[in-house]
């Protein structure tokens, strides 16, 4: 008799227990060398925290009871649990903070899209090092681990959230209609964000053309040349972020301007990890600005999480080729 378990939830045996704790093992010493150091949270959290750092109503989440009736809910990431660490257990500690973890994450989905409900993470959280200095050190530190791991494929998609931001700003576009272009982008649909823009019905034709044009721009530093008017001004943080990079992490990089996450928490820098191996991001991360101060800490931050279980599959790609 075989007895199921849940869907997007597996079995890991021996021989890839093996595979992945190598993985793990070359990523933590990475971190330890670049005196990151290992912290864990609860895998259970309080609705209420999810719900400061704005996660709670972007992600679908695992909800239920304590015995006070309170609402618990399983992490779906871990920005936000270790957002509440630092505010509450390194409140006089020097800045700044480098951290990294481990870690199960757990997310809702519906089962025919073949998606996981658990997986498992390795990632880093850099607070209180500012923007364009702290992004490229998480970004130098993401190619480093990459490299350790034996990926040689990777790329890096890099953009900026506060640009297409600031276009729409711009344009005076707000409410429901910013929503659902946003919303397109996020799932990477530009057919579905010209459909969008159209609807808008703006007298601007230049408008018009910059809302559907500039997301669908990638390439090295001269797309950024490409841009003129505010999203010009906009992209000055990804071209400080690119003079910081050495020449080896620079090679990796791909603007990206339509990059958007679904996580609210973002305020500049996104990005995420590609590998021909693999039809999905190996993981992603970005600046993250404001979350702290929503714990009573004011601090400036960056971070970014690989899907281990991901990195797996994209490796053994390679080592067959």
């Amino acid at each position: 008799m075989i007895h199921p378990i849940p869907s997007g939830t597996r079995d890991v045996l021996p021989d890839e227990m093996r595979e992945l704790r190598a993985i793990l093992g070359a990523a933590y010493g990475v971190f330890e060398r670049a005196g990151y150091g290992e912290v864990s949270t609860p895998a259970l959290e309080y609705e209420d925290t999810l719900a400061i750092g704005g996660v709670g109503g972007t992600l679908p989440v695992y909800r239920l009871f304590d015995e006070q009736g309170r609402v618990l809910t399983l992490r779906s990431d871990m920005t936000v649990p270790i957002a509440r660490l630092v505010a509450s257990r390194f409140s006089g500690a020097e800045l700044p903070l480098r951290l990294c973890y481990f870690a199960h994450a757990y997310r809702g989905i519906k089962p025919q899209r073949g998606q996981s409900r658990e997986f498992l993470q390795a990632g880093i959280e850099l607070i209180g090092a500012p923007a364009p200095d702290g992004t490229a050190e998480a970004l130098t530190l993401l190619c480093e681990t990459l490299d350790a791991i034996g990926l040689t494929s990777y790329r890096i998609g890099l953009g900026d959230v506060a640009l297409y931001q600031a276009l729409l700003d711009s344009h005076g576009i707000a409410g429901q209609s910013r929503e659902r272009i946003l919303h397109e982008l996020v799932t990477r649909d530009f057919v579905g964000l010209e459909r969008e823009v159209d609807t808008l019905r703006l007298a601007d034709a230049n408008a018009v053309e910059q809302l559907k044009r500039i997301p669908q721009l990638r390439g090295g530093p001269e797309v950024l040349d490409r841009l003129d008017g505010v999203a010009h001004e906009a992209a000055e943080g990804l071209r400080a972020i690119h003079e910081r990079l050495d020449a080896a992490v620079a090679e990796r990089v791909i603007f990206d301007l339509g990059l958007v996450r679904d996580l609210g928490y973002y305020t500049g820098a996104i990005f995420q990890v590609y590998d021909p191996r693999l039809g999905a991001p190996l993981g992603g991360g970005g600046r993250y600005d404001d979350l702290l101060g929503r714990f009573g800490r004011p601090l400036p931050a960056v971070g970014w999480a690989l899907t281990v279980d991901r990195l797996h599959i994209a490796l053994a790609g390679e080592e067959r080729r």
